[in-house]
């Protein structure tokens, strides 16, 4: 069996771009750790400001204040979309998991990212809650959540890329299609 960060360490090149073989510890760190890859948020990003109801169904640019930016504010009790930095392939005998970095988790900012499904490439679009009373930051440039890579035993039947998903090569914040 090959150990989960030594998989990465030779995949990742193959699977994540730009990709840091080891882990970068300047601000929110980045890179390979023991079983997953800490990724990088970019300096794109989306504030809601719309008024309800909120519908995926109806979600549209207008909801959101588009900008770029080394620091977004999540207004009080809000949420931003940002997006990865890294550019991700992921294989068909593979399925990633995202969770939020503590240091985020830690000040009442909550990351929600859906699984990366066998075949799906893109850029993340990250949904970033601020569950707090009161203004929150985030930091372009710096690490914003972990992916779990889990290795399955035999190939999927169909992957992302087989039922042509609609989130397939996502270049830049993606809203809900």
């Amino acid at each position: 069996m090959i150990k989960p960060d030594k998989w990465i360490k030779e995949m990742g090149g193959k699977i994540i771009s730009p990709f840091s073989p080891e882990k970068i510890k300047k601000g929110i760190s980045y890179g390979v750790s023991s079983y997953g890859y800490d990724f990088i948020l970019s300096d794109e990003f989306m504030v809601f400001k719309g008024k309800g109801p909120v519908s995926p169904k109806k979600i549209t640019d207008s909801d959101f204040e588009s900008f770029k930016s080394e620091v977004c504010v999540i207004p009080p009790n809000s949420f931003v979309l940002g997006r990865s930095m890294e550019y991700f392939k992921i294989p068909r005998d593979v399925i990633g998991i995202c969770f939020g970095k503590s240091t985020y988790t830690r000040c009442g900012i909550v990351v929600n990212v859906t699984p990366l499904e066998p075949e799906w490439e893109g850029h993340l679009t990250v949904q970033i809650a601020n569950l707090t009373p009161v203004e929150a930051e985030l930091y372009a440039g710096e690490g914003i959540a972990q992916i779990v890579f889990l290795s399955a035993d035999d190939i999927c039947e169909k992957s992302y890329k087989d039922v042509a998903g609609k989130y397939q090569g996502s270049s830049g914040i993606i809203l809900s299609k």
